[in-house]
């Protein structure tokens, strides 16, 4: 089985936190999106992983090196690939296209799932969905009554299904993807500018491969901070189980509220915490109040009153807000 995780985007919609930090690898309760993404995946396979390969951007070295990380966790190969220009979802899965081969899964690092289920790897390819109440924002399949996907439509205009795709798709023959991919390619099939997977993937099925819709019991969004801090929230509350409160923590004349991530060498001083906090390594926080939020790495926080917040890595922060956005290494106060 392979993984691949096309994430070359630059994430505007979660700027400023996205200037420094990818946003896959913005952290959900203490870890960065695209590895509970990964093992999530390699959860439901039922296979051992052999690659997890990563289509991304100019990230720089050291990031490059975080994502091998992530597949070695696996026990997996990590390979990189540069998507060099924004042309699209079959554009960049096609970035790597060496690694098309056998049984794959793509999944775009921008969503999380929850699912009880075995992948069937009987099937030709799955496409996780979830039923939604408004299919006109998002890309839909339609299904024949033996529950079959029979079409691919994005952002439908009048009502043809509400089973909206989440981003995640298994292929038993990540060949027959490639061709398809490559096809688009040299015949300029183009919309709006960008080669996209759902042309691939009607051709596909108009071939006779016979594609299945996979149901997930929950479906989270990172496209945007408070997309990002309600999915912080409810993996949080389905962890609730666990003391993600770490022993190295000091806390003085505070109160923590479950359920709370709080990272390795963190001080906690005269404060309220929680619930649905994430808080990074050696981060400081004095004199606050502070629930629904995500504070990540090394960030000191005084005399603040806030929620549904995300602070950056290295900010100094010093006053009172109940909403606030805050990139890596700001300073406020």
């Amino acid at each position: 089985m392979r993984i691949i995780v096309p994430m070359a985007g630059m994430g505007k919609r979660m700027r400023p936190h996205t200037l420094t930090t990818p946003k896959p690898l913005l952290p959900i309760a203490g870890k960065p999106i695209v590895q509970r993404l990964v093992e999530d995946i390699a959860q439901i396979s039922g296979e051992p992983v052999e690659e997890v390969a990563f289509i991304i951007g100019d990230f720089g070295a050291d990031i490059e090196r975080d994502l091998i990380d992530i597949a070695e966790s696996l026990g997996a190969k990590g390979t990189i690939y540069h998507q060099k220009e924004a042309l699209g979802t079959a554009h960049a899965i096609l970035c790597a296209g060496d690694s098309l081969d056998g049984q794959v899964i793509v999944a775009f690092a921008d969503t999380l799932f929850r699912a009880d289920f075995k992948l069937d790897d009987t099937k030709d390819g799955i496409l996780w969905v979830q039923r939604i109440q408004n299919p006109e924002q998002f890309g839909v399949v339609v299904v024949d009554e033996k529950f079959v996907i029979t079409d691919f439509v994005e952002k439908p205009t009048t009502f043809v299904s509400d089973l909206a795709m989440i981003g995640i798709y298994y292929f038993r023959d990540g060949a027959n993807l490639k061709k398809e991919l490559q096809y688009l390619i040299d015949n300029e099939i183009i919309k709006d500018g960008e080669y996209q997977l759902p042309d691939a993937l009607r051709n596909m099925t108009e071939k006779g491969l016979k594609f299945s819709p996979g149901a997930v019991l929950d479906w989270m969004d990172c496209g945007n901070k408070n997309a990002t801090v309600e999915t912080n929230k409810r993996i949080l509350e389905y962890n609730r189980d666990k003391d993600w409160v770490s022993k190295s923590v000091k806390q003085e004349n505070t109160i923590v509220i479950p359920p709370c991530y709080i990272g390795k060498n963190c001080v906690i001083k005269n404060s309220v915490i929680g619930p649905h906090v994430s808080i990074g390594n050696g981060s400081v926080i004095e004199n606050s109040v502070i629930s629904n939020s995500i504070i990540q790495q090394n960030a000191v926080v005084h005399n603040a009153n806030f929620t549904n917040s995300m602070v950056g890595n290295f900010v100094s922060y010093t006053a009172k807000a109940q909403d606030v956005s805050l990139g890596d290494y700001s300073s406020h106060g």
